[in-house]
């Protein structure tokens, strides 16, 4: 006689677990076209709201790229400067979502204190450190090339 627990577990084993896996996929997301397109717009503007009420970091990230935007129009730097530095603004958010995802499945997984969670969590804070750090550095080029 099979354990109950097993007979439970066995629907999620790798073949029975990609069929659950398809279906799932194609009822929520939809077969294509635009209602895919609309879903994954909806999807988008869940994860910018989750981890703007739910992230510090993205808040302030946010805002300081905000800020830059507002002061790179009123700055005298040749259209490619202001295109770099609108990018690497955006590689700078970027890099705080995928850091704030990271960080979350982590804490979904288990809140207890393990050396491979605090690895995941501490390499994306550097991903956003060296972000963050080119942000400074290509603000400072563009400003000392302009004055």
């Amino acid at each position: 006689m099979q354990d109950p627990k097993h007979s439970r577990h066995a629907k999620y084993t790798p073949d029975a677990g990609e069929q659950v896996a398809e279906s799932f996929a194609a009822e929520v997301k939809g077969k294509g076209g635009v209602s895919r397109i609309v879903k994954a717009f909806g999807y988008s503007r869940d994860g910018f709201m989750a981890a703007y009420k739910n992230e510090a970091a993205f808040r302030q990230v946010l805002w300081l790229n905000l800020g830059l935007f507002v002061a790179l129009l009123f700055m005298p730097f040749a259209l490619a400067i202001k295109m770099i530095l609108v990018f690497a603004s955006f590689v700078s958010l970027i890099v705080e979502l995928f850091n704030t995802g990271i960080e979350a499945s982590i804490d979904h997984t288990s809140t207890e204190r393990h050396p491979l969670a605090k690895i995941g969590k501490d390499v994306g804070s550097a991903a956003q450190f060296l972000a963050l750090t080119l942000l400074f550095i290509l603000w400072v080029m563009a400003l000392a090339s302009a004055f």
